[in-house]
């Protein structure tokens, strides 16, 4: 159902988009985001009490992905990389930010949660610290319906679609997009993305963070 309500903290945009897709190691993946999850545990020296009071996560869900016997789905990553104020690709890689000229080919791309249902999340670009942004290759598949949680404070999105029809809730109302359609909204609030249609729906997200 879509609402006539005026769209708010929101613009749109043209422009082309091109799509990088790919598969990855579930296992290796695994292991990242366990060890990026203990160094910044250790570097602020949270309990995993603390840590769960921060973030939302459950204490043995933490201890699960810690000790790899878990691998977080989107949502839950996203939570926590918002209670530790950190990018979300923190926790998959850093990007090489003293080499300006970086080239990202489909070998190199990784999935991040194969089982999360009918939505696949891939890296291109990791967070650059210097430019406070990230961007990623999403695709939905038919049916997918998927809510994030608000991100850090100030955290501003795009979204460009590069293949098929998708919806994005900003500020309770689905916004229909299409091919070379683009949304800037502020990420900071629940928001979400589905796809309605019968084909796959692929757009790239590009997050911009505050500067602290």
């Amino acid at each position: 159902m879509h609402h006539n309500a005026p769209w708010l903290d929101t613009t749109i945009v043209r422009y082309n988009a091109q799509v990088f897709l790919t598969g990855g190691s579930l296992g290796h993946l695994t292991k990242k985001i366990s060890s990026a999850l203990k160094t910044l545990r250790q570097e602020r020296g949270w309990s995993l009490e603390a840590t769960s009071l921060r973030t939302g996560v459950s204490k043995a869900m933490l201890g699960q992905i810690e000790r790899e016997e878990s691998s977080p789905t989107i949502a839950t990553l996203w939570k926590i990389s918002s209670g530790f104020n950190v990018s979300f690709s923190s926790f998959l890689e850093e990007l090489d930010t003293d080499n300006i000229d970086v080239r990202c080919s489909r070998s190199e791309l990784t999935q991040i949660h194969p089982l999360d249902d009918k939505i696949r999340v891939m890296p291109l670009f990791p967070y650059d610290k210097n430019l406070g942004f990230e961007l990623f290759v999403i695709e939905l598949l038919p049916g997918c319906e998927h809510l994030s949680p608000p991100h850090q404070e100030g955290v501003i999105e795009h979204i460009v679609v590069s293949q098929g029809e998708m919806e994005v809730l900003v500020n309770g109302c689905w916004q229909p997009l299409k091919k070379n359609d683009g949304l800037r909204f502020k990420a900071d609030k629940p928001h979400g993305y589905r796809n309605i249609s019968t084909k796959s729906a692929t757009f790239q997200d590009i997050l911009h963070y505050k500067e602290h």
